[in-house]
């Protein structure tokens, strides 16, 4: 008898037990979609491309600002007609973080990749650097900051392939030390003003080669969240100066989290834009459909800001990479999950679907396209849709018509 009773007991523990861990697996497998506690840093920089080393920052700073080199005195193309009304922008982002990189046989190749795909608008890449996050001074590392000789011959290239392009500097810090360019910032106003002149330098250097070159877009910053939300005046000031260099059409890249809606100064300029990496908290390995579910809450957000600016708002930058990490955090740039293409195919279908025919909607610039025309590749888990499944996802919506758009 005792036997017997024990018998049943065990049979009823491995029930209890069953039932629980069942539970447990319903709540990994088919959790609602949640916005994470905490929100991390966005993407800094993508991972190096592929057959490149990564470019060593060097110990001592390059010439200070005051040096900065001079844009191309050979004559410019003849001027095109200037873009008057908004244009909605089919788009993919085009970087190189080396000197060269833009200006080779392979950047050649890899540009008309990327345009076979049905990419009219091609957003390009300049960075500069400051030490860290307090540091006044920003300036270009050689290794890793395009010549100017190197991205006026891409601008051109894709001008040539009848291209548009949104030129992007950015700003970047040499030692991060848990900051990012949105953090920004210092205690004193003289701080702040110093910090101001050097990036009016820095980004009035490159409005001039876009006004040379007949640059379609100029993008005046990007992710600057504490410098913007916290002195809109001064930026006022800086789309002043911009706008007497550069007679072309002007954007911001503001960050998805705490920045885009907290903006004062949109009124300024003609597109607003949002790097737009909104956490899709959903299933893992997500469909479609449940992409999708999870942007109707960050689709209400963006729709309500966008009435009270009343400006066509264009996703200046957004991508996901081919692995199972790339939905809850998508601006984490290395890659710890594992192989998936599809993810990254259906992250691209769930956004031109969800946004494609709203008609304050002008377009989007993917995280992004490489200097390589071989670049990417089916066991590549990082941000390029190169080489992928996901390039025909674009291919397929950027060959559709679109729908009435509000401007």
């Amino acid at each position: 008898m005792p036997r017997r009773i024990s018998f049943y007991l065990a049979i009823i523990g491995i029930i209890i037990l069953a039932f629980v861990l069942g539970l447990a697996a319903g709540g990994v497998f088919s959790r609602k979609p949640i916005k994470p506690a905490v929100i991390s840093q966005p993407r800094v920089e993508a991972p190096p491309i592929s057959k490149e080393k990564t470019p060593s920052v060097p110990v001592k700073a390059p010439p200070a600002l005051e040096q900065k080199p001079s844009v191309v005195t050979e004559l410019p193309p003849v001027e095109k007609e200037r873009i008057s009304k908004p244009e909605f922008q089919k788009g993919m982002m085009y970087v190189s973080w080396t000197e060269n990189g833009y200006s080779n046989a392979n950047s050649v190749r890899a540009m008309e990749q990327m345009f076979s795909l049905g990419v009219e608008w091609a957003g390009i890449l300049a960075t500069w650097y400051q030490d860290r996050y307090n540091s006044l001074e920003i300036y270009a590392i050689k290794d890793k900051t395009p010549s100017d000789d190197s991205l006026i011959s891409a601008i051109r290239k894709l001008h040539e392939l009848k291209c548009k392009i949104m030129l992007k500097p950015h700003v970047d810090l040499v030692e991060a030390q848990d900051k990012w360019r949105g953090d920004i910032g210092f205690d004193s106003p003289a701080d702040w003003q110093t910090w101001f002149d050097n990036y009016a330098a820095f980004i009035l250097h490159y409005a001039e080669i876009a006004a040379q070159e007949n640059v379609e877009l100029f993008c005046i910053g990007t992710e600057l969240s504490n410098a913007t939300v916290n002195h809109p005046e001064r930026w006022r000031d800086l789309i002043k100066k911009i706008r007497e260099v550069y007679k072309g059409q002007l954007t911001y890249a503001a960050n998805w989290n705490n920045e885009f809606d907290q903006i004062a100064f949109w009124d300024a300029l003609d597109y607003a834009g949002i790097d737009s990496y909104f956490p899709l908290v959903c299933t893992i390995r997500p469909k479609t459909h449940e992409l999708k579910s999870t942007w109707e809450e960050w689709i209400k957000a963006i729709e309500e800001w966008q009435k009270k600016i009343n400006k066509p708002v264009v996703f200046t930058e957004i991508g996901y990479k081919s692995s199972t990490d790339s939905t809850d955090e998508p601006w984490q740039y290395v890659a710890i999950g594992e192989l998936d293409l599809e993810v990254q195919s259906n992250c691209y279908e769930a956004l031109l679907e969800s946004f494609w025919d709203k008609p304050w909607f002008y377009g989007v610039y993917w995280w992004y396209w490489g200097t390589h025309p071989k670049m990417g590749g089916e066991l590549n888990r990082g941000f390029t849709p190169q080489n992928k499944p996901a390039q025909e996802i674009i291919r397929k919506w950027y060959s559709k018509p679109l729908s009435q758009k509000s401007y």
